[in-house]
């Protein structure tokens, strides 16, 4: 799993720590959510193929478009009703 991070051009040190406190409680998450939401998931077991955007500066997270187009359609409206529009929450 991979995570793109929009920051914005203000990002300092400070910012970058705190993304990392951030990745580290979001990772769990969307990892939870994706075995829950997949029964199978041959080519992708490991999640490696899975790229979300985390936009800091509008305060959501989103799956990017690198995701695979099957995986990230499976997904993408469960995903912004559960993890992308609780932002919030993680902050």
């Amino acid at each position: 799993m991979r995570f793109n991070w929009i920051l914005g051009d203000t990002a300092d040190e400070k910012l970058h720590r705190w993304c990392v406190d951030l990745e580290y409680q979001l990772r769990p998450k969307i990892v939870k959510f994706l075995i829950t939401n997949f029964e199978s998931l041959e080519a992708c077991s490991d999640f490696s193929c899975f790229h979300f955007n985390v936009d800091v500066i509008a305060n959501k997270i989103t799956v990017s478009e690198q995701t695979p187009a099957a995986y990230r359609n499976a997904i993408t409206t469960k995903f912004e009703q559960e993890i992308g529009t609780h932002f919030s929450t993680f902050l």
